[in-house]
């Protein structure tokens, strides 16, 4: 396995379409609201990153072995859909959960990162399980710094996910990431302390577990007996949530490359 290190100047291009990625995610969060579409959304998502930004949705037309393009410039998954939605014309109720996973290209390196979003009045479990997914995800981050294995991540988010009563989805990982969309190394969100690759400075991968409420058993959602090439959902039709960030391992640590002024702030136990 080749797995890419960043330099300083791969860095900076990396620190800039990340911010960039997050700052889609600022400009979105007032118009997810009961009654917007998905499709709008998309639509503001694609002006805004190209008009605005003078940059790349990474996600529209892309095509990995065995897939159909992918149509549009973001993911929004809703309530049991777990990853890879498709923007669409139906209207977001008050109480559903979206996840909504933003991909900037900008001078060929990559920002992705998704937010939980609650539309309108969300119930307690949705809730929980939106707080949870975060949390989640932080107890992975905070393990990155040089030395550390790629396991130790896993571990600490099937550990702490399953400790509160939810599952983590096996079959989707986190990756590498910069002038190319999926690098080495996969990320899983599950795992044994103390396996898998070390971690050096200049790594650079994304940590977004997807958790599920109900089991992690997962399917393509085949509506109407059609499946549209990527969107999974949850076997029991339990909720879903994710979160995800880009994660730099630096010389004594790591640091997050998706933030904004609009990013939410980390969890308590988060030191500094």
């Amino acid at each position: 396995m080749s797995i890419p290190i960043k330099n300083a100047a791969d860095v900076e291009g990396m620190r800039i379409a990340g911010r960039l990625a997050s700052e889609v995610l600022d400009m979105l969060t007032p118009h997810v609201v009961p009654g917007v579409t998905t499709e709008q959304l998309d639509k503001l998502a694609h002006d805004h990153i190209v008009n605005v930004q003078g940059a790349v949705p990474a996600p529209l037309n892309y095509a990995p072995p065995g897939y159909t393009p992918y149509p549009k410039s973001i993911c929004t998954s809703i309530n049991h859909q777990v990853c890879h939605g498709i923007p669409n014309d139906r209207p977001l109720k008050n109480g559903d959960i979206v996840n909504i996973d933003v991909t900037v290209i900008k001078d060929g390196w990559h920002g992705d990162t998704s937010r939980m979003f609650i539309v309108g009045e969300g119930s307690i479990a949705a809730k929980r399980l939106v707080q949870i997914t975060y949390d989640a995800m932080w107890r992975g981050i905070v393990k990155v710094r040089p030395g550390v294995r790629l396991g130790d991540i896993g571990s600490a988010i099937q550990l702490f996910t399953e400790s509160q009563g939810f599952s983590v989805v096996r079959e989707f990982c986190g990756h590498g990431i910069g002038q190319r969309f999926h690098e080495e190394p996969q990320v899983l969100h599950y795992g044994r302390p103390g396996t898998l690759e070390p971690l050096v400075p200049g790594m650079m991968f994304t940590i977004e577990p997807m958790i599920n409420a109900g089991r992690r058993d997962i399917r393509a959602d085949r509506q109407g007996g059609q499946y549209d090439g990527w969107t999974i959902v949850t076997n029991d039709r339990s909720l879903s949530a994710q979160w995800e960030h880009t994660v730099l391992v630096t010389d004594s640590g790591y640091e997050v490359m998706t933030l904004s002024a609009g990013s939410p702030p980390p969890p308590a136990f988060v030191a500094g």
